[in-house]
C-alpha cells in the first residue's frame, strides 16, 4: 500500500493522538520507600513525538483528552510551551499519572494510574477529520488501542479516515504488557500493521504477531512500504521502498533510556516531512534516539537541530 501523501493546500505536518500523563520520577538511585524528592514531568508515547517533531522545526499537532485537573493544564501548558498544537478534549475523569523510580542503575520500575483516566475515553466523535485528512502523516502507537474500545475504535476511524484521504499512516508498535496480553495485542497490532505505511517495531515487538526469524521481511509482508526495525544499542535495520539499510546505534555515556524510542521516530518522521532521503531520516533518528538516552526525562529535554549536530559532530539535514 502506497499512500498519495497530504490533500493540495494541507498543512503537511504531524497529526497524532493518544493519552498524555503526568510524571512523578523519583530523583536518585534506590529503593521508592527511600525518595524524598520528586521531579513532575510530562510524557505519553505520542505526546513524545509531537515535542521532538517540533523541536526539530516540523509542525506537529496533538489531540487528547485531559481531566479537569492540575494535571492536566500542566501538560497542554507544556505542550504548547514546547510548539505543539495541541487540541485537548476537557473530560471529567482525571488525568493519568505515572509513579517511575529507578531501582538500581540497570532498572526503571513504573506504576501507572491510569485506569478510567480521561485519556483512554477517547471516542472517534472527537477526532477533527478536516484536519486529519490534511496531514502530511497520521502517527499512531499500540498504546492507544490497548487502553479501552473506545480508544480502540478511535484508532481504526483515524487509520481509515487517513488512508482515504491519501495521507501517510505511521505505526510505532510500542508494545505495553502492563496494559494488554500478547495474545489479546497480537490480532489487533497485525491488523493495524497491514493498515500502515510506515511501521516501527523492536524485534521482540514484531515477534508477538509475527511467524518468523526476520522482522523486516515480516512487517514488510504485511503491507507497509517503509519497516523500520529499532534496536537499542544495535542501532536499525530498515526497509524502505525496496531498500535495505542498517544503520549503527552511536556511542554515546546512556543517563536515562526512557523516551529514546520515541525520540528516533520523531527524528524520521521530522526528516520525512521536511522531504529528506531515507539515509537522512535514519540518520536523524539513530542520533536522536542517542541523545535522548543521554539526558533524564520523556521529553522535556527532546533535541533541536543544533543538538543533534553537537552530538553526531556533523551536520544533520534541516
Amino acid at each position: 500500500m502506497t499512500a498519495a501523501g497530504p490533500l493540495p493546500g494541507s498543512s503537511g505536518g504531524l497529526f497524532t493522538f493518544g493519552e498524555a500523563m503526568g510524571i512523578f520520577v523519583a530523583d536518585g538511585i534506590g529503593a521508592f520507600e527511600h525518595a524524598r524528592a520528586f521531579t513532575l514531568a510530562v510524557g505519553g508515547a505520542e505526546t513524545n513525538v509531537a515535542v521532538g517533531v517540533a523541536r526539530l522545526g516540523g509542525a506537529a499537532t496533538w489531540l487528547g483528552r485531559l481531566g479537569p485537573d492540575s494535571t492536566g493544564s500542566l501538560i497542554e501548558g507544556r505542550l504548547r510551551f514546547a510548539g505543539v498544537r495541541v487540541l485537548a478534549v476537557r473530560d471529567p475523569a482525571p488525568t493519568g499519572l505515572m509513579v517511575r523510580y529507578r531501582r538500581s542503575a540497570q532498572f526503571i520500575h513504573a506504576d501507572y494510574h491510569r485506569a478510567g483516566s480521561a485519556g483512554s475515553r477517547l471516542t472517534p466523535a472527537d477526532l477533527p477529520l478536516t484536519e486529519l485528512q490534511q496531514a502530511g502523516i497520521l502517527h499512531i502507537t499500540g498504546i492507544t488501542p490497548a487502553l479501552g474500545d473506545t480508544a480502540r475504535a478511535t484508532v481504526f476511524a483515524a487509520v481509515e479516515a487517513a488512508r482515504a484521504a491519501g495521507v501517510p499512516v505511521c505505526l510505532d508498535v510500542n508494545y505495553r504488557g502492563k496494559l494488554w496480553s500478547r495474545f489479546d495485542a497480537a490480532p489487533v497490532l497485525r491488523d493495524l500493521v497491514s493498515r500502515s505505511d510506515i511501521v516501527f517495531a523492536g524485534p521482540d515487538e514484531a515477534a508477538i504477531f509475527l511467524n518468523t526469524d526476520d522482522p523486516l521481511d515480516g512487517l514488510t509482508k504485511l503491507g507497509p512500504t517503509e519497516v523500520i526495525v529499532k534496536d537499542g544499542p544495535h542501532g536499525c535495520t530498515a526497509l524502505i521502498d525496496g531498500d535495505h539499510f542498517t544503520v549503527p546505534a552511536l556511542p554515546v555515556t546512556a543517563v536515562d533510556p526512557v523516551g529514546a524510542g520515541d525520540a528516533f521516530v520523531a527524528g524520521y518522521l521530522a526528516d520525512r516531512l521536511a522531504g529528506a532521503t531515507p539515509a537522512q531520516r535514519l540518520t536523524t533518528a539513530i542520533t536522536a534516539g542517542a541523545f535522548a538516552v543521554t539526558v533524564p526525562g520523556d521529553c522535556d529535554s527532546a533535541p533541536t537541530r543544533a543538538d543533534l549536530t553537537a552530538l553526531s559532530g556533523a551536520d544533520i539535514h534541516r
